[in-house]
């Protein structure tokens, strides 16, 4: 097992604080593994809820939860909302018996049950698949290649590796999707999701997915909402700036796992990814998510003006703005897009991240570094 010392913390700062903390991730992503390092599964405090055995201890659930104290875990909450009311009543107790950490896969349904039912009493940790921080360096090809979720990791070989991410596409079209209440024909929703990865990293726009699947425009943004919102998209806003400069104002989209990525782009192995058309794309949406893993700033934008300037990513922290690129070279340097930049957003620093293995300075302002040494650096350093 691959140890989550961050993930881990996380959880534990957010119960020390919060009577109810919500462990949102897509399914497949290790919530149940983190969640029995705090509660085992054997326990009176675990739920599971899709076995049968803790469906029928929570018939009475206001008497079964009611009577437990320490933590309490509740796997798949999103299949029982109804017992969220009861939560709140529960978690409003003084002194208070128990705690609880729920698991939800779920998002757009589950944030707005949690907000209506526990506003206020509710903490959010949010969970991906297994970062580069996590796997380590060295193992960087096979984690770019198959992606964080656990099972594709971990598998044996990229064919299986390959056959267990078709697996998991299809059950999560034909089955997860429709039962969080997000019903979409499962063949219309892979096409436009293979659509989606052909333009990873580039400007959204509904109008081409709309004519090549029959499809209105509303629609297709219903399928974008529901992929963004069930952990599989990241829709990247940009950043307007009030400069006398005509700026993009559609957001950029980007597989957030680069296994799924490349299972719908149809690459097997990391020979044929760098090979593939697609490489300098994949290398940015793969480098940008573990950038977002790491950093964790209070807000995050795209830059780009319809002059040709861009920034790949703007972060902000604490009023600080630190910009991002990501290059598949082997030595950048200094463009004028970056020079653009700097000036016009008035970058307090802006880092080059590409796949070499040593870092080195461009200017006062710009570095270059490699993706492991970006993500493991002290923030501190980071934002000075």
């Amino acid at each position: 097992m691959i140890p989550r010392p961050q993930a881990i913390h996380a959880i534990h700062t957010a119960l020390d604080r919060s009577r109810v903390v919500a462990l949102l991730g897509p399914r497949q992503s290790g919530k149940t593994t983190l969640a029995r390092q705090f509660v085992p599964s054997h326990s009176a405090n675990y739920f599971d809820l899709e076995d049968p055995i803790s469906l029928v201890r929570l018939e009475q659930p206001a008497t079964t939860l009611g009577e437990l104290t320490d933590l309490v875990v509740i796997d798949e909450i999103q299949r029982r909302p109804e017992l969220l009311p009861i939560l709140r009543v529960l978690v409003g107790r003084d002194p208070l018996p128990a705690r609880f950490l729920i698991l939800g896969s779920a998002s757009p349904y589950l944030s707005r049950e949690c907000a209506e039912s526990l506003a206020g009493r509710v903490e959010y940790v949010y969970l991906s698949g297994f970062s580069l921080t996590e796997v380590g360096s060295p193992d960087r090809p096979i984690h770019w290649l198959r992606g964080g979720f656990p099972l594709s990791f971990l598998a044996r070989t990229d064919e299986d590796s390959f056959a267990w991410r078709k697996n998991f596409t299809q059950s999560f079209l034909e089955r997860d999707l429709p039962q969080w209440g997000l019903r979409f024909p499962a063949s219309t929703m892979l096409r436009f999701w293979t659509m989606l990865a052909h333009n990873n990293g580039q400007i959204w726009s509904a109008s081409e997915p709309a004519s090549s699947l029959g499809i209105s425009m509303p629609t297709v943004r219903r399928y974008l909402d529901a992929l963004e919102d069930v952990f599989m998209l990241r829709v990247l806003r940009p950043w307007h700036a009030n400069l006398q400069k005509r700026q993009v104002k559609a957001p950029k989209i980007y597989i957030r796992d680069t296994g799924l990525l490349h299972y719908l782009l149809g690459i097997y192995s990391y020979t044929e990814l760098q090979k593939h058309p697609k490489l300098g794309a994949s290398w940015e949406g793969y480098a940008m998510e573990e950038t977002i893993k790491a950093v964790s700033p209070d807000e995050m934008y795209f830059w780009a003006t319809h002059g040709g300037a861009e920034l790949d990513l703007l972060l902000i922290n604490k009023g600080k703005r630190l910009g991002v690129e990501y290059k598949y070279a082997d030595a950048p340097t200094i463009t004028r897009s970056i020079r653009t930049a700097l000036q016009d957003l008035e970058l307090n620093r802006l880092i080059v991240v590409y796949p070499g293995d040593r870092g080195y300075t461009l200017s006062d302002q710009v570095q270059v570094l490699p993706l492991g040494e970006f993500i493991q650096a002290d923030p501190g350093l980071i934002w000075a």
